[in-house]
């Protein structure tokens, strides 16, 4: 599997700019193939920085339910592509990325020749349908490119993009009997009832609009098309699966199904007949809106108005080159090609959601244009919040405050008056614990990239912590914890409202509004109030005030976290380590805890029932594929043993990345696994977004050049850098040396140097 991986890298074209493979040349590194294997959840399709758009192949069609069930199958295609899969169903036009649970796929193209099928088949039987196998080796995987053999009907598919248009080019063999499919039942965590209304309409004979509304994570989601033929189709039909109208009115009197100007209803595959010469291109365009037909008519005309593929591929590459070049690196090529995977899979989300004219759908359903700001969608916040969105802070300032915008936005027209937990598509889908847009927020304010209303966004964030409603806040605010009786996830929800509630004060006290910071740092404080001394572990505790008895710190289900064992989780006091090292006895007794926790083996059994945990995150009892352990490894910079942190980010780096198809140790969770992996490769970390800290690790690049938004540079330099010198013997800011193991926002954002001295023995 590695040397196929292998062959199919060094078969990767250069650059369509025809830019010769150098250090200017960064895509070359970005191999979108990488975590598409077992637990990435990412896809390999092609998509532009933040793009609306993400055109990418889907390998299999499994529902959401089973026999009236969860359909635990269903889970492994969030991203609609599995490597291991064997067939290609279609080619759709919106993904998430590294998710661990989905919605979306989008209008699936397929073409096909021979006898037409409307159904997508199955991969046991794939000729039953209109699927085609294919082979890695005929699989092309690049920055806005993507392309691929379709075996059974000898198709050479090939995708790239613009922010809101998915270009397709297929050459096809001499055929009578050519087709393309446009199935608009088809989408990822799909079910029969997920489709609430579906409508095209025919404009002439290669250009047609359509709609389709969805409940699915999003529970009300409408998305617009348009979309356009290279060449006229001869004929086209559809098939309607929709179960039996009890009412239909009175268009029966029409012949609708071969050449209507319009089809609607429910569930429906339309199809378009051509014929063709051998070699011959047709090329199609799929424009997206969240708010009109007409609205993607003009994002198609504004952003890809002609037919010349090679050209829409260069220009969507060139931006991802200005995007990567924000950090340049010097390292091994497994290095560049970690990293600046990393670099892609971090800018894909959030993604761009509203049109060439500003206009897009709120969450009240009504359509609102943004006034001086990008408006954007996608804020998996329980993921990004930690390293996604500091990272934008430092690499790309402005786009973080239009997202920040974008959440204030998302408050103001919420029905429950409240910012963002997990939102997509004008929807609020309540997606795991915490109110974490707080702290991206707060991040923003205190390293002073805050244009915008910065005492209207803490009044919101304040607004969202007092929502006593909304999962066991009420118990938190009266009585400093949630019971155990009163939530499945009483701790972890605990921890994660404490830390929010400490970016609140920070906030607060850059703003000057001193009784908003007392009150919220007073709450700061009530993680202590789940932690029990006597187990030594962050604790489930009733409301009685005593700690449950039957309690597993190693089990991570059931025992009051979310994702995660007590063992992880009673670390989890990002904002307060000084606090969390007293109350688990000191210095001494904490560096063991953590030294045991990256020691025990973890048997499978503790987290058989947990689907987003596998032995591919693990190192011991230490679970990196998941995120709420994402700065333990940083902890040690607390204590006297901060080469320990040094030891094991090194560690963490070679274990849980590498440039394979199952390169990834767990769900990249919209770029926060990639975001960890940036920061830590160049050797510094932000444990406690919020604050303008960051704590020093390893770094494992030989040098790191950040290209400051303001037009300054922050260099990072490595000496004596090696696989076994893993720790730091001395660290030079601007030539000075570095007392501690922390830097500051502004030792980054001003500009300047950092240098390592590395070597293979701890001080």
């Amino acid at each position: 599997m590695k040397r196929l991986f292998l062959s199919i890298l060094a078969a990767l074209p250069v650059l369509a700019s025809a830019q010769s493979k150098s250090s200017d040349n960064l895509v070359q590194y970005v191999h979108p193939i990488i975590g598409t294997q077992r637990m990435g959840h990412v896809y390999p399709g092609a998509t532009v920085p933040f793009g609306m758009v993400q055109l990418s192949p889907e390998t299999d069609t499994v529902g959401y339910e089973l026999d009236g069930h969860y359909n635990p199958k269903v889970y492994s295609y969030c991203a609609g592509y599995q490597y291991d899969d064997k067939t290609i169903v279609g080619f759709s036009h919106t993904h998430f990325s590294g998710t661990g649970h989905s919605d979306l796929g989008d209008f699936l193209i397929m073409p096909t020749v021979g006898t037409l099928k409307l159904n997508p088949g199955t991969a046991d039987k794939p000729g039953s349908g209109y699927r085609s196998a294919f082979l890695h080796a005929n699989e092309v995987s690049e920055a806005n490119y993507y392309k691929v053999k379709l075996d059974d009907y000898h198709i050479l598919a090939e995708m790239t993009t613009t922010t809101r248009v998915g270009f397709h080019q297929y050459t096809f063999p001499k055929s009578d009997n050519a087709h393309i499919i446009l199935d608009l039942m088809a989408g990822i965590y799909n079910y029969p009832d997920k489709n609430v209304w579906t409508y095209v309409r025919f404009i002439n004979d290669s250009t047609l609009v359509g709609y389709r509304s969805t409940n699915g994570w999003a529970r009300t989601r409408t998305l617009y098309f348009a979309l356009k033929f290279s060449k006229p189709f001869i004929s086209h039909g559809y098939k309607k699966y929709d179960k039996r109208e009890v009412y239909g009115g009175f268009w029966g009197q029409f012949n609708r199904t071969p050449n209507f100007p319009e089809i609607a209803g429910r569930q429906i595959r339309a199809y378009f007949d051509f014929k063709t010469n051998e070699g011959e291109k047709i090329k199609l365009k799929m424009a997206l809106s969240p708010v009109s037909m007409d609205n993607a008519l003009a994002n198609m005309e504004a952003e890809c108005p002609g037919w010349d593929f090679d050209e829409v591929k260069a220009d969507g590459q060139q931006q991802w080159e200005k995007e990567l070049h924000k950090i340049v690196i010097d390292g091994s090529q497994a290095d560049k090609e970690n990293f600046y995977t990393s670099m892609y899979h971090a800018m894909i989300n959030p993604t761009i959601y509203m049109d060439v004219n500003g206009e897009y759908e709120g969450l009240d359903k009504n359509m609102h244009k943004a006034d001086g700001f990008t408006n954007y969608t996608t804020f998996s916040l329980w993921d990004t919040h930690r390293a996604l969105h500091p990272l934008f802070n430092i690499i790309d300032p402005k786009r973080n405050a239009d997202m920040v915008q974008s959440m204030l936005a998302h408050y103001d027209q919420s029905p429950e008056h409240m910012l963002p937990v997990w939102s997509n598509s004008a929807n609020e889908n309540w997606c795991m614990s915490g109110y974490h847009s707080v702290s991206v927020i707060a991040d923003a304010v205190v390293k002073g990239n805050a244009p915008f209303d910065a005492n209207k966004a803490l009044d919101a964030c304040v607004a969202t912590a007092d929502h006593r409603d909304y999962a066991g806040i009420g118990y938190y605010i009266d009585m400093g914890y949630i019971p155990d009786e009163k939530s499945g996830v009483s701790v972890s929800s605990t921890l994660e409202y404490a830390y929010d509630d400490w970016c609140i004060a920070q906030m607060a006290k850059k703003l000057g509004r001193q009784d908003v910071y007392d009150r919220f740092i007073k709450r700061s404080q009530n993680w202590k109030n789940v932690y029990d001394p006597k187990s030594g572990f962050m604790h489930p505790r009733l409301a009685d005030g005593t700690f449950r008895k039957n309690f597993d710190p190693f089990t991570t289900n059931n025992m009051g976290f979310i994702e995660g064992n007590a063992w992880n989780y009673t670390l989890y006091v990002p904002h307060d380590p000084k606090g969390l090292i007293q109350a688990m006895g000191g210095n001494k007794r904490f560096v063991t805890y953590i030294d045991s926790l990256f020691s025990y083996n973890l048997p499978d059994k503790y987290f058989a029932e947990t689907e987003d945990i596998t032995k591919d995150g693990i190192i011991g009892n230490y679970v990196h594929g998941n995120e709420p352990s994402h700065h333990v490894a940083y902890l040690y910079d607390w204590t006297d043993k901060p080469w320990k942190t040094q030891e094991k980010i090194r560690l963490i780096l070679k274990n849980q990345y590498k440039p394979a198809p199952d390169g990834l140790g767990g769900n990249d969770d919209t770029g926060q696994m990639s975001a960890w992996y940036i920061f830590s490769s160049m050797g510094f970390y932000p444990v406690a977004p919020g604050s303008d800290q960051y704590a020093i690790g390893s770094p494992a690049v030989s040098k790191a050049v950040i290209n400051l938004d303001n037009g300054k540079t922050f260099t990072i330099n490595v000496k004596n850098q090696g696989e076994k010198n893993v720790y730091v013997q001395k660290i030079l800011l601007n030539g000075k040396q570095l007392n501690g193991y922390f830097i500051s926002y502004s030792d980054i954002i001003n500009g300047g140097e950092m240098t390592f001295v590395m070597s293979s023995k701890h001080k």
